[in-house]
């Protein structure tokens, strides 16, 4: 079903409730969209949906309100511990912003109960929640109603109270299925009735969903909706409102650029990504200190208890800054985001898609914009083809001022920032050796000493990736960095402290120096050899410079994967074209 047109909530006059009628009018959503329009009359004919729409389109209505008319037609009123309806969703923001949309709802109908199950909360509390409170509505994380489903022990029974069971809701599959909660959703599965409603929603449809749809769905309705405008053959995947930018910068380059964009637009609403936690770390504290008279938070997946509450917070701000990682990337809906800023490019072309779709949702207009370094430039070209998203390139955004100084400066009064610093530089170095478009991002291609300026470091750091490079073109900070105390006292005080047991512990030693024992040579000589014949090939597979033939070479591979992800071709075939195509390669090189 393909280029839905929207319809007026008016077009269910018989089969919508009137009190869900009067909350939509209350949000002032007089129009459905068409992931809307296409679902929701199927959904509550009671049939099974896999629902495909691009990111921003209106998702979450789509089946909040089916859920809520199923539950409300039922014979057999819900009783307090029964739960009737489960929405399962891949991260703890994301199920905090449809349990929002949901109370929205269910603040008309006292009826009915309704609980959040996510991480970062304490479980006995979810439990004892639960046993007073009931939750015939359940909005939960894989991981956490897993556990719910096990803890018998403290006097909670799940697997009878779900036997009332009328919808379950996947929202995000794919990313679902992405964060490896494949074996948690087979558990949940497995004690669900199978006589229910299944509803089924992703922005792209993966093998794995696919497998997921033949494991839960009866006989679905499959529908894939395309916005108005979009022609049937395109597969675009951004929404048609949305502004893509892109911006070419040296590695020294990136941050003043950053600040000076940032410091123009103070009064709007930016999410700013980076690849690693650790950068999110030391970029969210600087940015902080530069940007002032604006609030910035961040955000990241290693945060435990603090996420929850800066996610419902920034959602609430008119303006500000959220710098932050993937984690926020799929499904979240921030109101009225203005720009969505990359400062570096995620490890997946399709993370990149849905990143940029934290803004222009739901018919509203929207920026976002990539920082590439000039050896990137042929991402945009790969973006283009491979994800069907057009950038162009900002030429008007100049920088006067360096910030960098003032960074170093800041690592050099606080040991706090100088580690923050040094944490970072070498989580991006790591992640960037692990991107998907290993053509276009070679770690070996990295202008280390432009990259470590970059991030103000004081000294380069100590890893593998940097062994044998020259680093004669970077200046050291003067300030011995052994010496760089905490501002915080009690943490530099604990540091002090750490530091005269070392010093006791080696004077009762008398010095001597311990060594771990060397392993067999026969595993050594192995993992030689194995080094070897990576480095080897990465040597014949890499060239110096990208062109259009290596931008071609890699999307005949992206290509070939995905067909084997989707069962298109075997893992023999697979093996077959791609050796192929490096054959016809090899023999064009000797015939040149």
């Amino acid at each position: 079903m393909e280029n839905v047109t929207e319809g007026t909530w008016d077009t269910l006059p018989q089969r919508l409730h009137d009190k869900i009628r009067q909350t939509l009018r209350e949000l002032n959503f007089s129009h459905m969209t068409p992931v809307q329009a296409a679902t929701i009359p199927l959904f509550m004919g009671n049939k099974d949906i896999a629902a495909e729409a691009i990111t921003g389109s209106g998702k979450t209505l789509a089946f909040v309100i089916p859920l809520l008319e199923i539950l409300l037609r039922r014979e057999v009123k819900l009783k307090k511990n029964q739960v009737g309806a489960i929405i399962i969703t891949p991260t703890r923001e994301l199920a905090i912003q449809i349990d929002e949309v949901l109370t929205h709802f269910t603040k008309h109908f006292p009826q009915f109960s309704q609980i959040l199950l996510i991480g970062g909360s304490n479980p006995v509390e979810d439990v004892k929640k639960f046993k007073e409170n009931g939750g015939n509505m359940v909005v939960a994380t894989p991981g956490r109603l897993e556990d719910m489903f096990r803890r018998q022990a403290d006097g909670l029974d799940l697997v009878s109270s779900v036997k009332a069971l009328d919808v379950l809701v996947l929202d995000e599959a794919d990313r679902l299925l992405d964060l490896g909660f494949e074996a948690s959703l087979n558990t949940i599965l497995g004690y669900l009735p199978k006589q229910r409603r299944t509803g089924l929603f992703s922005a792209t449809q993966t093998q794995e969903v696919e497998n997921l749809v033949r494991a839960g769905l009866r006989n679905p309705v499959r529908i894939t909706v395309k916005e108005k405008g979009v022609a049937a053959t395109s597969t675009q995947k951004t929404p048609t409102r949305l502004q893509n930018y892109y911006m070419i910068c040296k590695a020294n380059e990136k941050f003043n650029y950053l600040v000076s964009f940032l410091r123009q637009r103070k009064q709007e609403k930016h999410l700013v990504f980076f690849s690693t936690c650790a950068c999110v770390e030391y970029y969210g504290k600087a940015l902080e200190a530069f940007i002032k008279n604006v609030k910035v938070m961040s955000i990241h997946g290693k945060m435990k208890h603090k996420r929850n509450k800066i996610f419902t917070e920034f959602r609430k701000l008119d303006s500000g800054i959220l710098v932050c990682t993937d984690v926020m990337a799929r499904g979240i809906d921030i109101p009225e985001v203005n720009w969505v800023i990359q400062c570096d490019p995620p490890s997946s072309a399709s993370a990149f898609v849905h990143r940029c779709g934290r803004t222009a949702r739901i018919g509203n207009h929207g920026n976002a914009l990539v920082f590439l370094l000039p050896m990137e430039e042929s991402y945009v070209n790969f973006l283009s083809i491979n994800q069907k998203c057009p950038l162009q390139e900002m030429t008007d955004l100049k920088c006067t001022v360096d910030h960098l100084p003032k960074l170093k400066s800041m690592a050099e009064c606080d040991r706090a920032m100088f580690e923050k610093g040094m944490k970072a530089f070498v989580s991006y170095v790591q992640a960037y050796a692990k991107h998907e478009c290993n053509l276009i991002f070679r770690v070996k291609d990295l202008d280390f000493t432009s990259l470590a300026n970059g991030f103000a470091l004081l000294r380069m750091p100590r890893m593998p990736e940097l062994r044998g490079k020259d680093f004669s073109d970077f200046v050291p900070s003067s300030v011995d960095t052994y010496s760089i105390a905490y501002k915080d006292k009690n943490r530099e005080k604990q540091r002090q402290k750490m530091l005269q047991e070392r010093k006791e512990k080696q004077d009762v030693e008398g010095g001597k120096k311990h060594f771990a024992k060397n392993k067999a040579w026969s595993k050594q000589k192995q993992r030689k050899e194995k080094k070897k014949k990576i480095a080897l090939k990465r040597k014949h597979e890499e060239g110096s410079d990208i062109d259009d033939e290596d931008v071609n070479e890699l999307l005949h591979d992206t290509r070939l994967l995905k067909k084997l992800k989707k069962g298109k071709i075997t893992e023999e075939e697979f093996d077959k074209q791609l050796t192929s195509a490096g054959a016809k390669e090899d023999g064009s090189d000797m015939s040149d």
